[in-house]
């Protein structure tokens, strides 16, 4: 069985050496990093994951808390921010907030089992937010805020976005307008639906209840609801929802009724890489998952190395992406 020990005498350096690189120290010089490293390889040297956290209190391990992965803008967000976490040699332990691994969730961040949590979803009354916060555990939200919680976070601009459809739909005449919006108790729609809201009652067109509907954030559910809506005698002539993935649901359900964006345009919020698809071509607001991917990433990194810094707070601008949904 290959140890640290013979790792440290085929790189040349100490054993101590060894467990610094292994713990991600930033003090090692990027050239003796390479050569342990490359001495591990070589040598096929798996580190124990038990034994490493008993000596460094570290288990070089993330916690990633997310709700539904079908929404591709978490699926890249996901993909994106597991990326950038085993580049700096964390493994990344991902738990369905709406499943059973809820319950696995819980018991690792009890048990101090990941050194720190990222939730994508997350409201004030989350059991795994909660218990993340009592044992104290460095926290990332990303396209979440919680009311009264001061941690790192990262978002976009949802107020902003959320008046940025208004005008442009009014702008352009299309003022008979349906939403269908998410859980209220999501910050991300709350602050966009309240902001569409305000800005259209403000222009002088004020969205009537009958055209406002929860989607729960969900595919399925925003075609079922577009469908009913234009059964109507008085059908919409815009509907904007609150992410990208029940719009391609609208869009759906547009097309097997035989409606084009000339009779009805559609509007997301995201901008995943499915809305440029040439079967969807969907104008949306651009919240970059890269970007607070990459954002998010470093922050967490920082708290790790300093678990007494000040809490920071990112939001990125939002731009509307105009396409054939709004012709």
């Amino acid at each position: 069985m290959v140890t640290s020990r013979d790792v440290a005498q085929h790189a040349g350096v100490s054993q101590a050496t060894v467990s610094r690189v292994l713990s991600s120290a930033t003090s090692i010089a990027p050239a003796t990093r390479a050569r342990v490293l490359a001495a591990m390889s070589e040598l096929g040297y798996v580190p124990h994951a038990g034994a490493q956290a008993m000596k460094t209190r570290r288990t070089n391990v993330i916690g990633v808390v997310v709700d539904d992965l079908r929404n591709p803008f978490y699926s890249q967000l996901l993909d994106e921010l597991t990326r950038i976490l085993n580049e700096h040699h964390y493994r990344v332990v991902v738990w369905n907030a709406g499943s059973s691994s809820h319950v696995d969730a819980l018991a690792a961040i009890q048990e101090s089992a990941v050194d720190g949590v990222v939730f994508t979803t997350a409201t004030a009354d989350s059991p795994e937010l909660q218990a993340a916060v009592g044992r104290g555990l460095p926290l990332l939200l990303i396209n979440r805020e919680v009311d009264g919680l001061d941690c790192d976070r990262v978002t976009g601009e949802n107020t902003a976005g959320g008046t940025l459809v208004a005008d442009f739909l009014v702008g352009r005449g299309r003022t008979d307008v349906a939403i269908i919006a998410g859980s209220h108790a999501a910050t991300t729609s709350r602050q966009r639906t309240e902001a569409f809201f305000a800005r259209m009652a403000e222009l002088g067109h004020p969205v009537p209840e009958h055209l406002r509907f929860d989607g729960k954030f969900s595919h399925d559910l925003a075609a079922e609801i577009t469908r009913r809506l234009m059964s109507r005698a008085e059908r919409p002539r815009a509907i904007f929802c609150l992410n990208d993935y029940m719009a391609f649901g609208a869009l759906d359900a547009l097309r097997d009724l035989g409606i084009g964006p000339e009779e009805c345009w559609v509007i997301g919020y995201d901008d995943v890489d499915m809305a440029s698809w040439a079967s969807y071509d969907l104008t949306t607001v651009r919240q970059s998952s890269h970007e607070m991917a990459t954002a998010g990433a470093a922050m967490l990194m920082e708290r790790l190395a300093d678990p007494h810094r000040l809490a920071q707070a990112l939001r990125f601008p939002s731009t509307l992406i105009e396409r054939g949904s709004t012709p």
